[in-house]
């Protein structure tokens, strides 16, 4: 590897390390919004004839960890490879 090949390790586990965390807020945010949803309905039978769109915050809260761990990951193989070259 040459001697700048680090900073596209860097670069690109960063970017996945921010969309990880923003994918994780907004499961978060998600999760609370349907629960909010469902406090203020009288009945459960209410609540489902009404879909409400949004993204499974199950989902979202995992692709941000996914996200999160690939770019910690990338992140240290760029440190790791700055440091040895």
């Amino acid at each position: 590897m040459s001697e700048g090949d680090w900073i596209f390790f860097v670069i690109i586990g960063a970017v996945f390390a921010v969309l990880g965390i923003i994918a994780l807020i907004w499961g978060r945010y998600e999760e609370k919004r349907i629960f909010a949803a469902l406090a203020e309905k009288h009945d459960l039978r209410e609540f489902t004839q009404q879909h409400i769109e949004s993204p499974q915050p199950g989902a979202l809260r995992l692709g941000g960890w996914i996200g999160l761990s690939i770019g910690v990951v990338l992140l240290v193989i760029g440190i790791i490879i700055m440091l040895v070259v």
